[in-house]
């Protein structure tokens, strides 16, 4: 059963995440606060393996303030192929002009007709993703055609 597994999953390296995480917009932010997890829907860009995204204030700038601690999630998916990037980190407000200047240059644009001043970039402490060959489900009670 191992040996099938293999042949359908695959741990990807860190480089790998960061060049498939730059080839999407759309993620996944899992936020924590005491005992309340959030997950909030935030289209970025990678910017120097990091993660960039803009906010307007609301309980995702706060719950960022409260605790920095953040999962960052993507995921795609063809007929033939999926995969997943979990980038484990932290969440930085930008502050100063300078950086706020910086992340002004980045394509980044809101997807909804709304004002977002807020940048947030996402330092990763550790990554994981994995890549699945889809297909039909095995036989599952091991019974052969005769």
């Amino acid at each position: 059963m191992e040996e099938m597994m293999d042949d359908v999953v695959a741990t990807l390296s860190d480089e790998e995440c960061w060049q498939l995480l730059a080839g999407e917009e759309l993620g996944r932010l899992v936020t924590r606060v005491g005992d309340v997890l959030d997950i909030f829907p935030v289209n970025y860009v990678v910017d120097e393996d990091t993660i960039v995204f803009r906010t307007a204030e609301g309980s995702k700038l706060v719950e960022l303030t409260v605790n920095d601690e953040v999962l960052f999630e993507v995921d795609h998916y063809t007929d033939a192929v999926a995969w997943s990037v979990i980038v484990r980190g932290r969440a930085q407000r930008l502050a100063t002009e300078e950086e706020v200047e910086a992340a002004d240059e980045l394509p980044l644009r809101p997807w909804l007709p709304t004002l977002k001043y807020h940048y947030v970039r996402v330092i990763a402490e550790t990554m994981s993703g994995r890549r699945f060959r889809r297909g039909p489900e095995p036989d599952r009670y091991g019974i052969a055609d005769y």
